[in-house]
């Protein structure tokens, strides 16, 4: 894959990465727009995709009395690392015209020239089949499951030029992994996934509208639409509802699994967490929503926490 001979070199950093981090000062010159792509120097975001699986795989555990399976967790690291950069790169090539018109996207690799969309749409199908390697590794019923999630994958990017909740289909995406990690498991489908899937979405709903905000100024001009749009000055009390109902369907989630003590208090440490950020957050400052989005990798290593130690103590 060559990159484009247009634009900004290959070099060039991206606006919303942090300076100095590994990929720009490890990786070689002709592999940083392809690792860019793939969000590589922003982890933020597979974590958000990994955190539902890891999830389900230690509620799962929890339920059956057993530990979480070490060799699934594993498998779902690489998996939403993988994903999330084709899922990155596709969306990047849908949007190639919108984030060249938003201050914060603009130094993207496609927008700025540093990748052609031809070369993008392979690197994606690296990805792919990567992640198909990565699926293959999981019972037949959880292969079936991965690949229904692929229309809304498909759906997303076109989201925000029809409906003002794209975060709504975010969620639906971002938090397959629920039902997931529970099927790889125990090889069926259960309601105490089901509820982790819906909380999951109530919680995607509420990150990604306090990321939205930093866009919310050039999204008006160009007509994205998006829940930060939407809510605008309520948006403290939309992202109160959100975090509430992802605290509600979790603790069902909870029940039904037959948690125990460990897990509840997880779950308590994880409330807290969403309720400090909704204190600590400023929509109007970019550099506050940022650092709160960025904040729910801590609250997805709480809730964890929880419940793979509950799992534990069940095996003592």
């Amino acid at each position: 894959m060559s990159d484009a001979t247009q634009g900004q070199p290959a070099t060039g950093v991206v606006s919303d990465a942090k300076a100095g981090n590994w990929v720009d000062r490890l990786l070689p010159a002709w592999a940083l727009p392809y690792a860019r792509l793939a969000r590589l120097d922003r982890p933020i975001g597979w974590w958000l995709l990994m955190w539902p699986c890891w999830w389900s795989v230690a509620l799962a555990a929890t339920a059956t009395g057993t530990a979480p399976n070490a060799w699934h967790l594993a498998l779902f690291m690489l998996g939403a690392i993988v994903m999330r950069g084709a899922g990155c790169t596709y969306n990047d090539i849908i949007d190639r015209d919108i984030d060249a018109s938003v201050e914060r996207t603009k130094s993207r690799p496609i927008p700025s020239g540093q990748v052609s969309p031809y070369a993008a749409l392979m690197f994606v199908v690296l990805l792919a089949l990567i992640g198909l390697g990565v699926v293959l590794q999981f019972n037949t019923f959880t292969i079936l499951t991965a690949f229904g999630s692929l229309a809304i994958v498909a759906v997303y990017p076109l989201a925000k030029r029809v409906t003002d909740w794209p975060q709504v289909v975010l969620g639906f995406a971002f938090s397959w992994g629920a039902i997931l990690g529970w099927t790889a498991s125990v090889g069926s489908i259960g309601w105490a996934p089901v509820a982790l899937y819906f909380g999951c979405i109530a919680w995607t709903i509420g990150y990604d509208t306090v990321y939205a905000h930093q866009d919310k100024r050039d999204d008006a001009i160009i007509g994205v639409r998006s829940t930060a749009r939407l809510f605008g000055e309520h948006t403290r009390a939309a992202l109160i509802i959100a975090y509430g109902l992802t605290v509600v369907a979790f603790g069902l989630a909870f029940l039904l699994a037959g948690a125990g003590w460990v897990a509840f208090v997880g779950l308590a440490a994880f409330a807290a967490h969403l309720m400090w950020q909704l204190t600590m957050v400023a929509t109007e400052d970019p550099t506050s929503c940022l650092n709160a989005f960025r904040s729910n990798k801590i609250a997805g290593w709480i809730l964890f926490a929880g419940l793979a130690g509950d799992a534990l103590l069940k095996l003592t």
